[in-house]
C-alpha cells in the first residue's frame, strides 16, 4: 500500500489482484449480431433539456455526445433480457455496496448518480440506507430497475446537472457512469455540493486500461487494412488525476483503489455485442461512423492471436477506479500540525535493541 499527497490531502492508492468473470451464454442472434453498428444505435426520444448555457455540441470541452449516450442506454434497457449483459455492472455495484457497509452508520437519505437499473440499490439494506434517490439520464433504465428492499425514488436528470439543493444527502454513490460526463471536475463539485457536512461520496468508474485488448486489435487492423486508425474506445481518466480532481472539488480524507476485472468471451464480436447490451457503445464526437467488414475480421484475428486463451476464448480487461471522499465537518479527525511529533522515525531503529535488552 502506497500513500501519496494529493492537493494537500492524503490519497491512498491500493492495487487489488486481478479478478475474473465469465460471460453468460446469450441466445443466438441476440442484439442483431455484430453487423449492427456498435456506435450508432437508434431509438429513444430527444434528450432532456440542459440548463441554460450548457453546451451540447462537440469540442475539446465536450468530448461525448450525451444525446447519443441516452439513446444507447435506453435501447439497452428495452431489450428482452437486459440482465444478460448486467454481470459487470452488478459485480461493481456489489463492491460499491461493500464499501458502504464498511462505514458503521445509517444514512437517512442517499443519492445514486447514474444509477441505471439500480445496480447498487439491489445490494443495500434498510439498516444501512433508509431512502435512496436514483438519478439517470435514461428513463427506460429507471422504469426497468431491479427490485430493492429500500424505498427508492427515480429522477430523470443528467449526471452533469444535479437538480438538488445544497447539503441534502448523507451519502452519494455512483457506479460506472461518470466516465461519460463531459465535465468531470464540475460533476465532482456538484456531488460535493449536494452532500451534507460529514457526508461521504463512494464511486466507481472505468480506468485508462479498460478494453486495451480491443483498442489495440482495432488499431492494428485499421493500420493494416486502411492505412490509419480512428478511436473506437472512449478516453478514460488516469488514476493519477482522479485524486487531484476530488481534492479540487472539496473532498478530503480521500481513498482511491484500482481493480481489474477480466471477462472471457468467445471472440471480439461477442465483446462488442455485450458492450452494446450494456449501453457502453462509443459516443465520442470524433468516433468513426463505420468499420469495414474486412477490418473487423482482421481485428478479430489479431485479438485471438495476441491475447487469446488456451481454450480459444479471448479476455477483455475492465480497469475500475473506486473512490471515497468526505465533505468537511468539524467533528472529523484532523492531521497534527507539522513539527508536533514527539518521536522521530530514526528512533524506530533502536526498538530492536531495546527489546533484546528487555529479554535479557
Amino acid at each position: 500500500m502506497a500513500a501519496a499527497a494529493v492537493g494537500g490531502a492524503a490519497a491512498v492508492v491500493r492495487v487489488r489482484a486481478l479478478r475474473g468473470l465469465c460471460r453468460p451464454i446469450l441466445p443466438a442472434g441476440w442484439g442483431g449480431g455484430w453487423r449492427r453498428r456498435l456506435w450508432a444505435l437508434s431509438g429513444g426520444s430527444a434528450a432532456p433539456a440542459s440548463p441554460a448555457g450548457a453546451s451540447s455540441g462537440s469540442g475539446a470541452l465536450s468530448p461525448f455526445d450525451r444525446r447519443l449516450k441516452r439513446k444507447q442506454k435506453n435501447w439497452a434497457a428495452l431489450q428482452a433480457e437486459p440482465a444478460k449483459c448486467d454481470y459487470l455492472r452488478e459485480e461493481v455495484g456489489g463492491r460499491i455496496a461493500d464499501r458502504v457497509f464498511d462505514i458503521t452508520r445509517t444514512f437517512p437519505l442517499a443519492l445514486d448518480v447514474g444509477s441505471g437499473r439500480g445496480y447498487i440499490a439491489q445490494h443495500l439494506t434498510k439498516e444501512t440506507v433508509e431512502k435512496l434517490i436514483q438519478v439517470d439520464i435514461a428513463e427506460n433504465a429507471l422504469k426497468n430497475a431491479v427490485a430493492s428492499e429500500i424505498p427508492v425514488v427515480s429522477v430523470i436528470a443528467d449526471e452533469e446537472f444535479l437538480p438538488f439543493k445544497e447539503d441534502t444527502f448523507d451519502l452519494v454513490v455512483s457506479s460506472l457512469s461518470l466516465h461519460w460526463v463531459n465535465d468531470l471536475p464540475k460533476a465532482f463539485r456538484e456531488i460535493h455540493q449536494v452532500l451534507k457536512p460529514d457526508g461521504v461520496f463512494i464511486g466507481a468508474m472505468f480506468g485508462g486500461d479498460t478494453l486495451y485488448e480491443l483498442r489495440c486489435s482495432l488499431q492494428l487492423a485499421e493500420l493494416e487494412r486502411e492505412g490509419g486508425f480512428s478511436p473506437h474506445v472512449s478516453p478514460f481518466t488516469a488514476v493519477s488525476d482522479l485524486g487531484h480532481l476530488l481534492s479540487r472539488a472539496g473532498f478530503n480524507t480521500l481513498t482511491v483503489d484500482t481493480d481489474e476485472i477480466q471477462v472471457n468471451y468467445p471472440g471480439l464480436f461477442e465483446v462488442m455485442e455485450d458492450l452494446q447490451g450494456m449501453g457502453e457503445s462509443n459516443c465520442s464526437w470524433n468516433r468513426k461512423p463505420l468499420l469495414h467488414r474486412e477490418t473487423m475480421l482482421a481485428a478479430a484475428a489479431i485479438y485471438q492471436e495476441m491475447y487469446g486463451n488456451s481454450d480459444g476464448s479471448v479476455p477483455a480487461t475492465f480497469q475500475i477506479y473506486y473512490m471515497i471522499g468526505w465533505k468537511f465537518h468539524e467533528s472529523q479527525a484532523k492531521p497534527a500540525q507539522r513539527g508536533s511529533a514527539t518521536v522521530s522515525f530514526g528512533d524506530l531503529a533502536k526498538i530492536d535493541g531495546l527489546l533484546s535488552r528487555g529479554k535479557k
